[in-house]
């Protein structure tokens, strides 16, 4: 099927712009995982590790784009928690803690048959610059050039700012966009912008949702 395409007064608008959260949406995430891959290489046990770098908000800041740099980023993580970690190992500790939920990938390629499918993950820009890597299955149905962390967009969820950026890069409006998260301050945070958002909490409800969305722009042309 083509993707949706919605006529307006002034001509054809661009087809419909779906936005999918990642962790505890499309994926299963397990952060204690990851961290005791970290707390093995370090010798920092989990509460140091949050308190050096999580707590005192730096992982928040690098999802909202500070630093924008990949390099810079790993190379501040390093010196907070006093490990050398590389490239590599600080993406496969991500990647492998992140498993794939087949019911909701498969709603994912319904919605890149009605418009343009992508992802919008708060992480920051070196995970934005792997998430091939970390998302791997997503590459084949979004492309990966689809696949975005905020920091890619200087702002991160809740902030109406990473929605409207994410909108501007895809030229798309507020009434073709539809966006689904697993928390509702981000959700929310999106409907402050006359997004279509859909509270998720299982990959059915999703799909009934991006249905629903597409069946209403249809009726709306």
């Amino acid at each position: 099927m083509m993707p949706l395409i919605v006529v307006g007064q002034t001509g054809p608008l661009m087809s419909l712009l779906f936005l999918f959260d990642m962790d505890d949406v499309l994926y299963d995430y397990d952060w204690r995982a990851r961290m005791a891959a970290v707390t093995e290489r370090s010798g920092h046990d989990l509460a140091e590790l949050r308190r050096r770098w999580w707590i005192n908000g730096l992982e928040w800041r690098a999802e909202a784009g500070d630093p924008a740099d990949a390099d810079e980023y790993l190379a501040r993580v390093c010196e907070v928690i006093g490990t050398a970690i590389s490239r590599e190992d600080w993406v496969r500790f991500r990647a492998d803690t992140t498993t794939a939920r087949p019911e909701a990938l498969a709603a994912v390629r319904r919605a890149a048959e009605l418009g343009t499918v992508a992802l919008l993950t708060n992480n920051g820009i070196l995970i934005h610059e792997h998430l091939h890597e970390v998302a791997s299955e997503l590459v084949e149905i979004m492309g990966r050039e689809n696949l975005h962390a905020s920091a890619f967009f200087g702002a991160r969820k809740p902030d109406p700012v990473v929605f409207a950026r994410a909108m501007a890069h895809y030229g798309a409006r507020a009434e073709m966009t539809f966006f689904t998260d697993d928390r509702l301050e981000n959700v929310e945070g999106a409907r402050s912008l006359g997004i279509t958002a859909h509270h998720y909490r299982d990959a059915t409800g999703m799909l009934a949702a991006v249905e629903a969305f597409a069946a209403e722009r249809e009726a709306a042309a």
